[in-house]
């Protein structure tokens, strides 16, 4: 019987960066590992480890993939990957997977401050691993510059101003990944509009069946083989709409379909579409229609 190695775990910066073979960090929340200038230990090269704070890498001109769980970031000439606390990651005994930078910031370095109470809206922190941000050279340039500027004040003894200072260097470098996300989806079109075929071509068929409920988020992302957060933010930036309202809108559509071409009474046609109570399918049909079900059907007719 295979040995299951149980994952590290580190609840506090320090500790990570005394196990990776690193100088301890000037700020006991908040750590910049160059890893150009330091040198790792590969003790624990394949091992798992699950850290209690933020984690955000940058590589500036690698090229592969690197493991993050069960999965991998696939970088494509450099780009960000971006972890919460507590996801499952495993160490490589590759050093080439060391190039560039990772930013690590407890939650506690954030908690007092606005950034603190709105980083859940920043939904890279939720994309599965095949979903990095991939970087263009100007693109780069501000990234890197970022992190130098992230790195120069730690580099400074710490006084008054530090913490505000820094989280405002950390706000900043998030805001540019969003920019710089919301740009990745809009060039990369093609490929997004395609899985948005694939999205409806399942909804069509999830709709057919009469068994499983109203398709979920969660579960159309897992169909797609990206996250709900992914799914969400990519929709929102093309088509100005949420996963929910996109599943929404086909929803009424089949029931508009349904509703002109059959017999069914509306509670028939709001199981067929997998609603348990028809009140609930009458709802929300008026809320996108702002007319009931059978104010719809009898105006066609």
């Amino acid at each position: 019987m295979k040995v299951v190695t149980p994952p590290i775990v580190y609840k506090n910066i320090s500790a990570l960066t005394r196990d990776l073979g690193l100088i301890a960090p000037q700020h006991p929340l908040v750590a910049l590992v160059q890893y150009d200038v330091a040198k790792l230990t590969r003790e624990n090269a394949g091992r798992s480890f699950l850290v209690d704070f933020y984690k955000i890498s940058f590589k500036q001109d690698f090229s592969g993939q690197i493991k993050y769980g069960q999965g991998y970031y696939d970088f494509e000439a450099g780009g960000l990957a971006f972890l919460a606390p507590n996801q499952l990651v495993t160490m490589s005994g590759d050093e080439t997977c060391y190039q560039g930078y990772t930013l690590y910031f407890h939650a506690d370095l954030i908690r007092n401050y606005p950034l603190g109470k709105n980083i859940h809206l920043y939904g890279f922190f939720g994309y599965a691993v095949q979903e990095a941000l991939f970087l263009s050279d100007k693109e780069k340039k501000v990234i890197a510059g970022l992190f130098d500027s992230i790195g120069a004040e730690l580099d400074n003894n710490i006084d008054a101003f530090s913490q505000d200072v820094l989280v405002a260097q950390i706000e900043l470098l998030l805001n540019y990944s969003n920019r710089f996300y919301n740009r990745q989806f809009l060039t990369r079109k093609a490929v997004h509009h395609d899985l948005i075929s694939q999205m409806d071509s399942y909804l069509a068929g999830r709709f057919a069946d009469q068994l499983n409920g109203i398709p979920t988020v969660l579960e159309v992302a897992t169909h797609l083989n990206v996250s709900s957060r992914y799914l969400n933010d990519m929709l929102k930036s093309l088509t100005g709409k949420s996963a929910q309202q996109h599943i929404h809108d086909r929803l009424i559509e089949k029931a508009k379909e349904i509703l002109t071409t059959t017999r069914l009474t509306i509670a028939e046609v709001a199981y067929q579409i997998g609603f348990e109570h028809p009140q609930s399918f009458n709802k929300l049909f008026k809320r996108y229609t702002h007319i009931s079900p059978n104010v719809f059907r009898k105006s066609f007719n």
